[in-house]
């Protein structure tokens, strides 16, 4: 997810210096950040709980070494390190869409909204929060539509946390047997996405406009784009969270051993407590603020670069 993006002036080049900017964001989030996801998924889907009463703190790392690193707990630290990184190609995919996804199509839903909604908005919550509840909607309705990607994002979740269900399988093996099924969960992924990416972008816009006092998003320095992806990324991964989790049960079962969403909440709460339903919360938002800056920088870096590039030609 992705804090928002102010849009400029519309033009082939600028939209296609967004798609390489974007793109460049996503590769270079994806080799950064993508060990810690696989930490946070691998935690959500565990139902061991390292440091449960009764254990020693030595035994607690024992067992969220074997969370974490699984087959290779045992190993040195370059062969645990490689551990966190299964389902890369499927996260590649996943990762570079989703940003293309994300920093170019909610500017547009949001002009959409601007020029077409901006007074309902404005009647509804007023002329001053009129622009922040629209890039909110705006985040909402993206998050909602992302789901289209879902596939890659179930892919690389089996990868990260049970690539047994996978093994000796090809892609197109894996697309012709499963087919829709792919796009279980679906409906608790849109749930999560829609206030998730509501309090991502909103939140985003809150901090600058409202603490930094800033109108045009674009006017942002370093400092206030650092502070406004903060603010949204914990304010979007703590309302999300519960709903991350049973997602991400969903999509980690076998294909063979699928099992409903309403199935994996009662067992979730009868056997491990309310408490399963934020499990990886503190990784995630640890991980999930420096993702975001850092993915925000590296588009706003790259995206100026190659409309130069562009129009050079």
């Amino acid at each position: 997810m992705s804090p928002p993006i102010a849009s400029g002036k519309n033009s082939k080049e600028s939209g296609t210096a967004r798609l390489l900017g974007s793109a460049t964001s996503g590769i270079l989030e994806l080799l950064g950040f993508h060990p810690v996801d696989t930490v946070a998924k691998r935690l959500m889907t565990s139902k061991e709980k390292p440091f449960r009463n009764g254990q020693t703190f030595s035994q607690g790392l024992t067992t969220l070494n074997s969370v974490i690193f699984r087959d290779a707990a045992q190993k040195g630290t370059l062969s645990k390190y490689i551990a966190l990184f299964p389902g890369l190609g499927f996260a590649a995919g996943y990762k570079i869409l989703q940003r293309i996804y994300k920093f170019g199509g909610q500017p547009f839903v949001n002009d959409y909204l601007n020029a077409n909604f901006r007074g309902v908005f404005a009647s509804t919550f007023g002329e001053k929060n009129a622009k922040t509840m629209m890039h909110a909607t705006a985040g909402s309705i993206i998050g909602v539509g992302e789901i289209i990607l879902l596939p890659m994002d179930v892919l690389k979740i089996k990868m990260q946390t049970n690539p047994e269900s996978l093994r000796g399988k090809g892609l197109a093996q894996i697309l012709y047997q499963e087919g829709w099924g792919l796009y279980r969960g679906a409906s608790w992924t849109a749930a999560r996405n829609a206030p998730g990416s509501f309090a991502l972008f909103g939140g985003s816009a809150i901090v600058k406009e409202k603490i930094f006092g800033l109108r045009d998003y674009s006017k942002a320095t370093f400092f206030q784009n650092f502070c406004a992806s903060i603010g949204g990324a914990i304010a979007s991964i703590t309302v999300s969270a519960p709903l991350d989790v049973v997602k991400t049960r969903i999509q980690a079962k076998s294909f063979d051993n699928a099992e409903g969403g309403w199935s994996i909440v009662t067992k979730m709460v009868r056997e491990e407590g309310l408490g399963a339903f934020f499990k990886g919360l503190v990784p995630k938002i640890l991980v999930v603020g420096p993702k975001l800056i850092f993915s925000f920088t590296v588009a706003q870096a790259s995206i100026p670069f190659f409309s130069n590039l562009i129009d050079k030609k």
